[in-house]
């Protein structure tokens, strides 16, 4: 094998294993249909706050995620640059927009 097919194998292996978490693979599901901040995805996901932090942060570190300040608030949403092989892998998870709009209409009646 050649050092580039050593290079692209390694790049997989560990793409696979960070995407083999069943909430890092959530949140990838729930951030490929819009992006979302901590709070959000600690509603949807039903986990702690430090939790979704730490898996965020794996997956911004191997540059799946990129964060955007809008305020006080940090929105999470896919980074695009790695699309071709992740979106492959999210095109097969279940449609996650009911879920999201479903924790967005309590957060609003909450609210109120």
């Amino acid at each position: 094998m050649e050092g580039s097919e050593i290079v692209q194998l390694m790049y997989l292996a560990d793409l696979f294993k960070l995407l083999g978490d069943k909430t890092r693979l959530t949140i990838m599901a729930l951030l490929y249909v819009q992006s979302l901040c901590v709070r959000d995805l600690v509603e949807i996901l039903q986990v702690s706050q430090p939790s979704v932090s730490q898996h965020l942060a794996k997956l911004r570190i191997q540059g799946l995620v990129k964060e955007t300040r809008q305020g006080a608030w940090v929105f999470y949403s896919i980074n695009s640059e790695h699309m071709p092989i992740v979106k492959m892998i999210l095109d097969q998870m279940p449609d996650m927009q009911h879920t999201i709009k479903t924790v967005q209409n309590e957060q609003v009646k909450a609210a109120y």
